[in-house]
């Protein structure tokens, strides 16, 4: 009996940390998308009067609208915001793809006291803090960082990259790239390199088994890899707020402004709502996708 309690806690645990932890925060923030912004504190109406009894809650509910989703809808500003998150996000996590899988390949071919040492390499920057590896680049990358003081060592001129697109790539790779490689590792690792050696002896060239067999095998890291990427990318506030400057407009930091500046809490939460209902798309897709090559295994 005491081992099928335990058994049922242990299942019960994870279930109730996600309704501590991010279902019962969720409600919050829709509540707050369907509330209207007010001179107040906190700034936003209605609230509930406790005072009342169940009049005060039906005097609540009904006071909700969709006033915030509509205004959204006719401000061309999020939608900017939006969409060149996404393209930040798609570009970001394509070149972390381009520079991560040959480090995930090399790793995996490597012997195995190597391999231990690169995953470490790989690893390390999560030892230290988010903000401070992006400060990091703040110092690399300003007119007289370490960047420009390399190139006129060597004679070449200068280049302003700081509070650029082009900074918010970098940052963006730096920070997340191990997302990337971590997983294609792990999925190229395992695979059965006597299939490279049956398609040696038939007479595929390297490239050739790479692309017909090491690939299509890595696919799955590739895809867990991507998604660990895109979507903390699509709402990333810190790297285009420090690296981007003003200029770089991206949906974290329109939330950030919302809430903070203009102090308008239902248009930040309506947005979160709606930035989070888009993201669970590529996720439900890679659930299903999961589930079929589970299904094909069997």
């Amino acid at each position: 009996m005491k081992t099928k309690r335990g058994e049922r806690l242990a299942a019960i645990a994870p279930f109730l940390w996600l309704g501590v932890f991010f279902l019962f925060p969720f409600a919050l923030v829709l509540k707050l998308s369907f509330s209207d912004q007010a001179l107040a504190m906190p700034p936003y109406a209605p609230q509930i009067d406790w005072s009342a009894g169940l009049a005060g809650i039906r005097a609540f509910m009904s006071a909700l609208d969709l006033e915030t989703y509509a205004r959204l809808k006719s401000d061309d500003l999020y939608l900017v915001a939006y969409l060149s998150s996404l393209r930040f996000a798609a570009i970001g996590t394509l070149l972390c793809l381009l520079v991560g899988y040959p480090i995930a390949l090399g790793m995996a071919r490597c012997a195995p006291n190597t391999r231990n040492i690169l995953l470490l390499a790989v690893i390390l920057p999560f030892w230290t803090s988010f903000l401070i590896r992006v400060y990091a680049w703040i110092a690399i990358l300003k007119p007289e960082g370490l960047l420009n003081m390399g190139l006129e060592a060597i004679g070449l001129p200068g280049l302003s990259v700081l509070n650029t697109q082009a900074a918010v790539y970098v940052g963006l790779i730096y920070c997340y790239l191990p997302f990337m490689v971590l997983p294609i590792y792990a999925v190229l690792e395992k695979q059965d390199h006597s299939l490279l050696e049956a398609a040696a002896d038939l007479g595929s060239p390297p490239w050739k088994s790479f692309w017909q067999v090491t690939v299509p095998l890595s696919l799955p890291g590739v895809t867990a890899g991507a998604l660990l990427c895109f979507i903390p990318m699509v709402g990333e506030f810190v790297v285009p707020d420090l690296l981007g400057g003003v200029q770089t407009l991206m949906i974290g930091k329109t939330i950030w402004t919302e809430f903070f500046a203009n102090r308008d809490w239902p248009s930040a939460s309506a947005v979160a709502v709606v930035l989070l209902l888009t993201l669970v798309i590529p996720i439900v897709l890679y659930q299903r996708q999961q589930a079929k090559a589970l299904e094909a295994g069997r």
